[in-house]
């Protein structure tokens, strides 16, 4: 091998691994716990005065994360053109470590890839709406759905209708998280 061949297969080498989209999440930066100062990024309201879980998104851009008094609100924000595409880290409250749907946790939380989430259940979430229960687990998402209706889900599978229609939305409409990056 010649010395130009060499650093050809090192550089594709190279390419390789930074096109593997698992590649950059073993620096996925750990959540923030829930406080007092946590203000919903739709609301404007104090996270910790709503029940139901809650989400929060880091980005490359800021220091703090983003606060959402829903899950709802968490995807709806991923699906947003207008909101910031530079996303590292996307938790959610696991609903099967919480306390109770009132106290939903403060350091409860999972990388919502990796959650189950039932939809069209008859619990509502900290704004009122239709939520997107988190667990992490399938066993307790599954019996939380026995228990309140609904099914369960993963990240990808919910439907954007679900998080950016109405409160009844549950039409299964594609979409595409494609252009939201996970470094």
């Amino acid at each position: 091998m010649t010395p130009r061949s060499v650093g050809a297969i090192i550089i594709a080498a190279l390419l390789l691994v930074g096109c593997n989209p698992d590649s950059g999440n073993t620096n996925m930066p750990p959540p923030f716990a829930l406080t007092r100062d946590a203000m919903g990024v739709f609301c404007g309201m104090n996270l910790t005065e709503h029940p139901g879980p809650k989400g929060q998104i880091i980005t490359a851009g800021r220091i703090d994360p983003f606060w959402f008094s829903s899950v709802r609100d968490t995807v709806a924000f991923t699906l947003m053109p207008d909101q910031p595409r530079d996303i590292r880290a996307i938790y959610v409250s696991d609903m099967s470590r919480a306390t109770s749907w009132e106290d939903p946790g403060a350091t409860n939380w999972i990388d919502a890839r990796k959650a189950f989430f039932v939809i069209e259940s008859r619990k509502q979430g900290g704004m009122g709406a239709a939520e997107a229960v988190p667990f992490g687990n399938r066993a307790a998402a599954d019996g939380f759905a026995a228990d309140n209706g609904g099914r369960v889900v993963t990240l990808a599978e919910i439907p954007g209708a679900y998080v950016l229609g109405s409160d009844t939305a549950g039409g299964s409409v594609e979409h595409d998280r494609g252009d939201v990056r996970l470094n």
